[in-house]
Order: structure tokens, then C-alpha cells, then sequence
């Protein structure tokens, strides 16, 4: 079982979300904007970081950088998931919005046993 936390700005998704990832064994946090991520990640730092892209306040793209920069919370590996998945350069994994539950869980578990392997 792993923390996962889900970053999006569309309240049906992140249910959507942490369903589907509830439902494979993980323990789910939600955020609704990047903001709001990097509060909880630097509360509670969780094993992997699925986000959306395009959402106010700070967009996926910024949450992305900064978590990449910081020493802190670089390591943690990032999924995003977006209509433009293309512009997304710093992530491990990007797919393209909307995503079928499988892929979802297929790259969650690939970047998780990567985390595992890290330590």
C-alpha cells in the first residue's frame, strides 16, 4: 500500500481518481489545486504525486517544478495526467486526459516499484 496523492481541479476526477487507486490497495489524498499539493506534500510527503495540468491557482506544470526542485520532495515521483500530457517535460509519467482506469493503475504501480527500488 502506498500515499498517493491526486492533484486536480475537477472534484469528479479526483473521485474518479482515488477510486480507482483506493481500490488497488493505496491510501489517497486529494488536492484540488498545486497550491494546495504542495501544502500537503510538505505535511505528509506521499510515494507517488498524480496531478492534473490545467487548474487555477497553480497549474500542474508549476506544482511539477517546484517539486522537482526542491531537494526535499525531488525524488518523489510525479504522474500527470492532461490534454496536453505532450508540454510535460519534468514528470515521470505523463498520459493523456482522460485515461482509462488500467493505464492509471499500470503507471502508478511502475512508478511506485521504481520509488521502492530508489531507497
Amino acid at each position: 500500500m502506498a500515499n498517493v496523492l491526486v492533484v486536480d481541479d475537477e472534484p469528479d476526477l479526483r473521485f474518479l481518481h482515488r477510486r480507482i487507486l483506493g481500490r488497488a490497495g493505496h491510501e489517497v489524498t486529494e488536492a484540488s489545486d498545486g497550491s494546495a499539493a504542495l501544502d500537503s506534500v510538505h505535511a505528509t510527503p506521499p510515494d507517488l504525486v498524480v496531478t492534473d495540468v490545467m487548474m487555477p491557482i497553480m497549474d500542474g506544470i508549476e506544482l511539477i517544478h517546484r517539486l522537482r526542485t526542491d531537494p526535499a520532495t525531488a525524488s518523489i515521483p510525479i504522474l500527470a495526467i492532461s490534454g496536453d500530457w505532450h508540454l510535460v517535460t519534468e514528470a515521470d509519467i505523463a498520459l493523456a486526459k482522460p485515461c482509462l482506469g488500467r493505464d492509471l493503475l499500470a503507471a502508478a504501480d511502475e512508478l511506485l516499484q521504481k520509488g521502492r527500488e530508489r531507497r
